[in-house]
């Protein structure tokens, strides 16, 4: 069966004052119905735009979609009309985006917000709507569900914010949600509350979610595999348990090790990663990691390796994957 959202080499660029910026430099990988995906990486590194691609929403100029392909249920959603990608935002595909404080728009009541893509992709009437906008609020754990219609987004915390969020996503019942950083802004307690929401969600209905984060103690918990980017490229795919139990490149051996984890030894120290992120506008062909790794040989200084595959369901781009 082909899966539901297949991305193969995709490309985003940006003109800037210091050049081209690769934002996404060719990733490829593929989402089934019903799965969650992550995708992990440091700020900058390229996942919030290969997400923003999938619905076409990079801001142009001065950004562009360079190359590669996008097919979502049988249609590459970078060569439809204007007109066709409206109908899948929101219709088939719902966004979670960063940031709940802003991402509601504070002159509409939630009513409102809640309501308009189900009038718009699902026909109804604005009665129908509205009674199916209480149905998710309930849905999502908001009581009070009728009058909190009537509401603005200053008179909801940031938690409940979010709920919405996850309200509007699923309202036109899509067959993916990307979710960007849902839980940023929130405390531990509610970040815990909104991922396990969004897990069942997605298992009753049979919703495929993407998770775009940097945490990875959300990765372990509620995805099934993992696409690990650095520098706008995949250095390291695989199931969870493989990415967590045998990591196979510097990177996602530097990112494990730079989280508390409850089975070390008291005391022990972490290991962050040393430097910075690279300028994506000065990338010279060669890996981008290698000023930061311990493992760079001279051959890492030559050329970018290949996604390779190094077991079943699990590729690492690195030179000495098999030594690792």
């Amino acid at each position: 069966m082909a899966p539901l959202l297949d991305i193969e080499d995709l490309k985003v660029e940006f003109s800037s004052p210091d050049g081209l910026v690769k934002a996404v430099d060719g990733i490829t990988y593929s989402v089934d119905a019903g799965e969650v995906v992550a995708l992990v990486g440091e700020s900058g590194c390229g996942k919030s735009m290969s997400a923003l691609s999938i619905l076409r929403l990079v801001p142009s100029p001065p950004g562009r979609i360079a190359g590669g392909s996008i097919r979502f249920a049988g249609r590459d959603l970078l060569t439809v009309s204007d007109e066709e990608i409206r109908d899948v935002r929101g219709g088939q595909i719902g966004m979670i985006f960063q940031e709940p404080m802003t991402s509601l728009n504070p002159l509409l009541s939630i009513g409102v917000q809640l309501t308009e893509s189900m009038r718009e992709h699902l026909g109804l009437t604005q009665n129908q709507a509205e009674a199916r906008a209480v149905e998710l609020l309930r849905m999502v754990g908001i009581a009070d569900a009728e009058s909190r219609l009537k509401q603005y987004p200053h008179h909801f915390s940031g938690g409940m914010r979010q709920r919405v969020m996850i309200a509007v996503a699923l309202s036109c019942e899509p067959k993916l949600i990307i979710a960007d950083e849902p839980t940023t802004a929130l405390d531990v307690t509610i970040q815990a509350q909104i991922l396990q929401l969004m897990k069942d969600l997605s298992q009753q209905m049979g919703i495929a979610l993407v998770i775009i984060t940097h945490n990875l103690g959300v990765v372990a918990r509620y995805a099934d595999r993992v696409n690990v980017m650095y520098a706008g490229k995949v250095v390291e795919m695989g199931t969870t348990a493989q990415i967590f139990a045998n990591p196979r490149h510097p990177y996602t051996i530097g990112l494990l090790a730079s989280v508390p984890r409850m089975d070390r030894p008291r005391g022990e120290r972490l290991v962050p990663i040393e430097g910075q992120p690279p300028n994506l506008a000065r990338l010279d062909g060669a890996c981008a990691y290698r000023p930061r790794c311990r493992w760079a040989v001279e051959r890492c200084a030559q050329a970018f390796p290949l996604l390779e595959t190094i077991g079943e369901g699990q590729r690492s781009a690195c030179f000495r994957r098999e030594e690792l």
